[in-house]
């Protein structure tokens, strides 16, 4: 019988649990998470930097933030989120789809809230390795080791920041900020918004900030040129090559004065909590080594759901948490090491000979089905259908080019195929 440590009660922490809790070779789930409720990324507050506790506000949400992808495909396999007249929801009904999650699964009592992890490390005794977890109730102030036999690291990877390096960025003039503690467009009142980064969260912020910044520059490297029209105060421009004082001069030589450096360039792994002795290293921003992106080769006994990118996650989360449960209960066997690392090895060299760079190791976008179809197929497990990575591609597309009308679409699964989309009145049938 194994005694499971969880880290984290988002969206990964709580299919985790969900799942382990209705094993039978599993005696213990304890879930560690330092928040005061569920939900990780998706709890909003109006408050940046620390906590109570003096630990860094893990939550980069923003008061306006609706899902950029529709509500059907972002439920879980087994759970999906309940119907309603819209596709695109607030941030809210996703926490309270995720507290409804854990509340019928019977994961909530399970989980030691405002508890902080310290110290993960691996041990060997005569009977096997196992898991020292040391963590602290931030509460009482008192701290304590447990021994575990697995660990499943949920911890997320939307709350450290990546602070690109732009030359003369330290010296900036004006003020410099990441999305991480964004919350309102206020604060850009009247002033010339320089945003770098045009991902998801960069086109949100960029057009929310027109509507009260005089000036808008989206700086950005998008292969694709979007097609949305957006707000006379908006320019887009490519790389910045470097900052001057309070000027930002462009790769295409064009200069332009600003008052604010806001920067939505995305965010980096971290796991401080792990001990060296676990074998994991993130070098920029590849988690390795990895199988499957999910086992620590070093230490099978640990893995890491959610890291992948790009992705249905809570249906991908379910999928790799099936995927290790049953390599826990004997379903199927995870390969030697030797082997697992040749693979990791050979996908590193496939995905480079592609043209992903390192920094992009975890980015699945147009590789996702083959990845769930492999996990799948070797866990003898049910794949996610394809109708799920099909929606996400149309609303990845629309959100592209329509970026000011296209969460006003509704999306309805037909099959594991099909599904229909209306949009502006129109109903379509698409597979």
């Amino acid at each position: 019988m194994s005694r499971v440590c969880v880290v984290g009660a988002g969206a990964a922490g709580l299919c985790a649990a969900r799942h382990l809790l209705t094993e039978s070779c599993v005696s213990q789930v304890d879930v560690l998470e330092q928040a005061a409720q569920v939900g990780g990324t998706w709890v909003y507050t109006e408050n940046t930097g620390y906590d109570d506790f003096g630990l860094p506000i893990h939550t980069s949400m923003y008061k306006s933030l609706r899902t950029n992808l529709p509500k059907e495909i972002m439920g879980f396999p087994d759970f999906p989120i309940p119907e309603s007249e819209k596709s695109y929801l607030p941030a809210k009904d996703m926490l309270a789809f995720l507290q409804l999650y854990s509340d019928k699964h019977g994961v909530t009592e399970r989980i030691k809230f405002k508890h902080h992890v310290q110290l993960i490390k691996p041990r060997t005794t005569p009977s096997g390795e196992v898991w020292d977890v040391s963590y602290k109730n931030m509460v009482t102030g008192v701290s304590e080791t447990k021994e575990y036999d697995y660990v499943f690291v949920c911890n997320g990877h939307y709350n450290t920041p990546f602070i690109p390096s732009i030359p003369g960025l330290k010296e900036f003039e004006g003020d410099v900020m990441h999305s991480h503690d964004y919350r309102v467009p206020d604060i850009f009142a009247n002033k010339r918004v320089l945003v770098v980064g045009a991902g998801p969260s960069g086109m949100d912020i960029a057009l929310e900030v027109t509507s009260v910044a005089t000036h808008v520059i989206l700086s950005h490297h998008l292969k694709e040129q979007p097609r949305t029209v957006f707000p006379e105060n908006l320019v887009q421009k490519p790389d910045v090559e470097r900052l001057d004082g309070k000027k930002v001069v462009f790769v295409d030589g064009s200069v332009e004065d600003v008052d604010v450096v806001f920067l939505c360039t995305g965010y980096l792994y971290n796991f401080p909590f792990l001990h060296p002795s676990c074998g994991v290293v993130v070098d920029d921003n590849c988690v390795e080594p990895l199988y499957k992106h999910l086992v620590n080769i070093r230490h099978p006994s640990m893995c890491f759901v959610g890291v992948p990118y790009y992705v249905c996650a809570f249906s991908m989360f379910d999928l790799q948490v099936r995927y290790y449960v049953r390599s826990m209960n004997g379903t199927f066997k995870l390969p030697s090491q030797e082997a697992m690392t040749r693979d990791w090895e050979e996908e590193k060299l496939d995905r480079a000979a592609r043209g992903y760079t390192k920094r992009q190791t975890h980015m699945m976008g147009p590789d996702q089905e083959k990845y769930y179809a492999s996990l799948a197929s070797e866990a003898h497990t049910k794949n996610l259908p394809s109708v799920i990575t099909k929606i996400r591609e149309e609303s990845s597309n629309r959100f592209l080019h329509n970026l000011q009308n296209y969460r006003q679409d509704i999306y309805k699964i037909i099959d594991d195929e099909t599904y229909e989309v209306i949009s502006n009145g129109r109903s379509e049938i698409l597979c």
